[in-house]
């Protein structure tokens, strides 16, 4: 799996999240890239990473991407919004491989709203990171931004309890709060939430636009790949490992649910 052949490079990529959220990503580069092969972490036993303090995502992001780097990792995507706004810059000091961050599209949002009001969902470490806010400021031209941090819904969704009457209520108080604001697109800003979003749209009504990132950054990390002579032209579908911080049948009944197929969840050692 980490030989370089005339089948082009077969070195992983690796992808890590505070938990379950970048399966979401891990699935549009999968989809858009058959026959790479993936290493999926996840720092379960710390998520969410949304109220921890940035020198502990930073150690976290750390570790895990020595470890995937030690795994021969040929390319790494940090598939977390709110490890990307606190730690990829001095990540990427560390570490030489293409390293693909995650960020909101505040960009192609913002050029696409009528009202002139777009709002962003994201964990409270997002809404409270400077670079995060440089982001908007950046992009937003002559739009109003309404940040909306959302406590306690990634915790939902680690707990596997998506289809809830608490994350249905919790959705709504959020997503209420920023229909009074008169958003017509909405970004979401954590890999998270994209897994409720037919929640999301049927509170918002069709007449909001939902915005998130799984293909541009699957779109950008197969550009670098490219750069690099990196890609995996090996006919043959990837191999996929799944790894976590924190394993029981619960988290593997949910990575299996999340993936849309059953998967084997192994132990994340010596990184505790």
């Amino acid at each position: 799996m980490n030989d370089i052949n005339n089948n082009g490079d077969c070195r992983p990529i690796g992808i890590f999240d505070s938990g379950v959220g970048g399966l979401s990503i891990a699935k549009a580069i999968a989809n858009k890239l058959p026959n790479e092969n993936l290493i999926y972490v996840a720092d379960t036993l710390h998520s969410p990473y949304g109220n921890k303090s940035i020198d502990f995502i930073q150690s976290r992001v750390n570790d895990i991407s020595m470890l995937l780097f030690a795994q021969s990792a040929k390319a790494l995507v940090v598939a977390c919004n709110t490890a990307t706004v606190n730690a990829i810059d001095q990540l990427r000091k560390s570490i030489n491989i293409p390293i693909i961050g995650v960020e909101p599209a505040i960009k192609p949002a913002a050029k696409q709203s009528i009202t002139k009001n777009i709002g962003i969902l994201v964990t409270q470490a997002t809404a409270e990171n400077y670079r995060f806010q440089r982001l908007v400021e950046l992009h937003k031209n002559d739009v109003q931004v309404h940040i909306q941090a959302c406590p306690g819904l990634v915790e939902l969704i680690e707990k596997n309890k998506l289809h809830t009457q608490e994350c249905e209520l919790l959705l709504t108080q959020f997503l209420t709060t920023l229909l009074s604001k008169n958003v017509d697109t909405l970004v979401l800003g954590c890999t998270h939430y994209p897994f409720l979003i037919e929640k999301i749209q049927g509170i918002v009504g069709t007449t909001v636009t939902i915005v998130e990132t799984a293909i541009p950054v699957t779109l950008q990390l197969q550009r670098t790949l490219t750069e690099q002579n990196s890609l995996n032209l090996s006919q043959t579908p990837g191999d996929y490992c799944f790894l976590s911080s924190q394993v029981n049948p619960q988290q593997q009944q949910l990575f299996s649910d999340l993936w849309l197929q059953p998967l084997k969840l192994k132990s994340l050692v010596n990184l505790e």
